[in-house]
């Protein structure tokens, strides 16, 4: 970087240079310090910028009166002074300060099928801590619900292996670690000791819990006894122990199969870990009563489903009542807490079942029409088979086993219908793996008519050269969890037939997370927006990826509508000066001029547009490459000198 970018650091504005720079920048705490510009301004001095509205300092803390403001309150210190401390812990936070340097490659082959091109649900390809920071610029606060089955930390290297993001250098300066902490945090790189499982996991977590709504939004963590612990300070240091809302466990398998060990144990259970964004306005609505709860109906009772409750109530003291079967005049006497008026009247109305034998105890029939609630949870979910599952996934696959032990799609289902949802809702899995949650969300839409949307991320993580999913062609594990979403949609299609709810979103919007090459990076590092010279190369055509037909121009627009808060639903409007080509979001009146071939015609076309209020707009965001000085000198004068409230304008490099 030369000395005059040196001196004025652009702020942040969705470009992949001012992201470089950004990220060049931060420190350990400056998620925080943003975190709390936004909510508590009071407490910073003003940003300074200069007359082209570049960043030259950024607002201080104040500290002192941060400080004295508590003493107002009711602060106290904590007495044992205890915090999560591991080794790595800095380098997370340091990661939770930093943009994406990735761009957002739509997948234009698959996105324009029928089934595809108005569908709402996303999947993703690409490392899910650059996809989630693409997130949070679009989807803060927007998530429903989280589940999440992150690798286990079994012993063995981390498959999903996170690459160190900064120089030595760097790392010194923003963590002021000497050469031997340098050297003890490279160690952590891939490893399986807790610390390293704690910092690949924290910064995730952190851009998580942003992604969630305020109003009832929850994750949900699949976790196994390596990793509980360690996993439960970690969420507590990170969404607050009062956000604490539940750990489940589930049963894998029936019976203790597997290998025996020394201690004559088999494991058989797994764990689901439940924070809330805010406690206090999430709440689990309970599990439906129906065949699933013990509720039957053998004798084709009118009344519908029943289950029974037993009279006899054994060491309470409670009253002895006597009742005659009018069927066999059998007596039967038994303590119990109801009135003998009332058993009479359960009699009447044929709710007794009697025994055969005079030594065993009535029951009532308890129907599930009499229940105005749901059943309410139990920590101990029950039986779940991940055997059956694989089993499922096997058929699914016309008999190619692709795929092992992965989560059942039932237990999904089941968590999704405990949760309070809006049928728009929108549900997050970022270690997709076979794509479970997407098949669930399916299953779960056509049976209750809802509108559940997903958005699923997958590492590109090769499968085994050696398996059943490379032989039967499937080279990475997102490749198995797209087709296996395609596979569910057919077979749900042709299993409900005319069941299924008019708008059921069968398909899916397929984006890649693609980094720009050395090459490129170091021309836009080195490019001088203040130089007359053309850049040499089509910057446009460098993020164009052939593979799906997906042009440069795609690229750049995708990528830039999320880092600027806009979802991927979002409608985008064609506008057409003279011959160029430009794109319009209406909501917000945004005109986007990223094409090569601006001229003085489409600039008078435009202004004209504007100034009779043909087309309203607030803010030009331009592709600086692939404007020459002086268009973009037009360009920037006669907006500001020939409309009464000229729109922003902001160049992006």
């Amino acid at each position: 970087m030369n000395q005059q970018n040196s001196k004025k650091t652009k702020s942040f504005n969705g470009g992949l240079k001012s992201a470089i720079a950004h990220n060049n920048s931060i420190k350990p705490n400056s998620e925080l310090l943003n975190t709390l510009k936004i909510s508590v301004p009071q407490f910073f001095e003003k940003d300074v910028y200069d007359e082209n509205g570049i960043l030259i300092k950024n607002g201080a803390f104040k500290i002192d009166k941060f400080l004295d403001d508590l003493k107002e309150n009711n602060i106290t210190e904590s007495q044992d002074g205890y915090k999560l401390v591991f080794a790595g812990k800095d380098y997370a936070r340091l990661q939770t300060g930093r943009q994406s340097e990735t761009m957002i490659v739509p997948d234009v082959l698959h996105n324009s099928q029928k089934e595809n091109e108005n569908s709402n649900n996303i999947f993703i390809t690409g490392d899910n801590l650059e996809a989630l920071r693409h997130l949070q610029n679009a989807y803060a606060g927007k998530i429903k619900m989280i589940y999440i089955d992150p690798p286990y930390n079994t012993g063995k290297e981390f498959i999903y292996n996170d690459k160190f993001e900064f120089t030595d250098k760097q790392l010194k300066s923003a963590l002021s670690y000497g050469d031997n902490g340098i050297t003890r945090l490279k160690a952590l790189h891939g490893k399986s000791s807790h610390s390293a499982w704690l910092t690949f996991m924290y910064s995730r977590l952190k851009f998580a819990q942003k992604l969630l709504t305020d109003n009832g939004g929850a994750i949900f963590i699949s976790i196994d006894d390596n990793e509980q612990a360690s996993l439960k300070l970690l969420m507590d240091d990170i969404f607050g122990e009062e956000n604490f809302v539940a750990m489940f466990n589930w049963q894998t398998k029936k019976a203790a199969q597997g290998m025996t060990t020394e201690n004559m144990i088999v494991n058989n259970h797994e764990y689901i870990l439940v924070y809330a964004k805010q406690k206090n306005k999430f709440k689990f609505k309970g599990m439906k009563r129906n065949e699933n709860n013990g509720f039957a109906n053998p004798d084709n009772d009118p009344r519908g489903l029943w289950k029974r409750q037993y009279l006899q109530r054994l060491g309470q003291g409670l009253p002895v009542r006597t009742i005659i079967d009018p069927k066999t005049g059998n007596k039967f006497s038994f303590e119990t807490p109801y009135t003998q008026e009332k058993l009479n009247s359960w009699i009447k109305e044929n709710r007794i079942i009697f025994p055969n034998s005079q030594d065993k105890y009535p029951a009532r029939k308890e129907f599930l029409l009499e229940y105005k609630n749901e059943q309410q949870l139990v920590t101990s979910l029950g039986l779940y088979p991940t055997k059956s599952t694989t089993e499922k996934l096997y058929k699914l696959f016309d008999g190619n086993k692709i795929f092992t032990n992965p989560k059942p799609d039932t237990l999904l289902m089941d968590l999704l219908s405990y949760i309070t949802l809006s049928k728009d809702d929108i549900i997050l899995d970022f270690f997709a793996g076979s794509g479970t949650t997407a098949h669930a969300i399916l299953q779960l839409n056509a049976e209750n008519f809802n509108n559940l949307k997903f958005i699923l991320i997958q590492l590109n993580e090769p499968t085994n050269p050696n398996s059943d999913a490379r032989k039967a062609g499937y080279n990475t594990i997102d490749e198995i969890a797209r087709e296996r979403i395609k596979r569910t949609a057919k077979k749900i299609k042709t299993e409900k037939k005319l069941a299924l709810p008019k708008n059921f979103d069968a398909g899916f919007k397929h984006y890649r997370l693609v980094t720009p090459d050395v090459k490129m990076l170091d021309k836009i590092i080195e490019f001088d927006p203040e130089s007359k010279r053309l850049f040499e190369i089509d910057m446009i055509d460098q993020f164009a990826y052939k593979k799906t037909k997906t042009t440069g121009l795609e690229t750049l627009l995708t990528t830039w509508l999320i880092n600027d808060g806009y979802q991927f639903d979002t409608k985008i409007e064609t506008k057409i000066f003279d011959n160029y080509k430009s794109h319009y979001i209406k909501k917000s009146a945004t005109l986007y001029l990223i094409n090569l071939g601006w001229n003085t015609k489409a600039l008078k076309i435009l202004l004209n547009e504007i100034s009779k209020n043909k087309l309203i707009v607030n803010t030009i965001i331009v592709y600086a490459y692939s404007f020459d000085f002086e268009s973009m000198r037009e360009l920037k004068t006669n907006i500001k000198i020939n409309l009464k409230n000229p729109p922003k304008i902001i160049e992006r490099y």
